[in-house]
């Protein structure tokens, strides 16, 4: 069992900046994936960032430029730094770990993040 806990999302302002953290805990594999996902209401999750074990980094096309994912596997934490939001970006984010074979995946329970004036 993988346990993920988000913390970060908020209100801002269009423009602002936040940093979205996610610290995973449980049985955990060395080699593993973590990532950010996003939904809104009526939607599909979609992807925003990963991160691989050996940190090459994924993001759609979205937030290319303006999201930085990175990891800390001494603490098993990803973290999301958001800049330049828009209210596009208003979404409940989801931290994700992907895991073992065959690779499974684990979410956390979401953190909301909302940008508007």
């Amino acid at each position: 069992q993988v346990q993920l806990v988000e913390s970060g999302g908020d209100l801002v302002q269009p423009g602002g900046s936040l940093r979205l953290s996610c610290a995973a805990s449980g049985n955990i594999f060395a080699i593993y994936v973590m990532g950010w996902y996003r939904q809104v209401p009526g939607k599909q999750r979609e992807l925003v960032a990963t991160v691989s074990n050996n940190d090459a980094t994924n993001y759609a096309g979205s937030v290319r430029g303006r999201f930085t994912i990175s990891r800390d596997n001494a603490k098993n934490t990803v973290y999301l730094q958001m800049n330049s939001l828009t209210p596009e970006d208003t979404a409940v984010y989801y931290c994700n770990l992907q895991n073992g074979f065959p690779p499974h995946n684990y979410w956390g329970q979401g953190t909301q993040v909302t940008v508007s004036s």
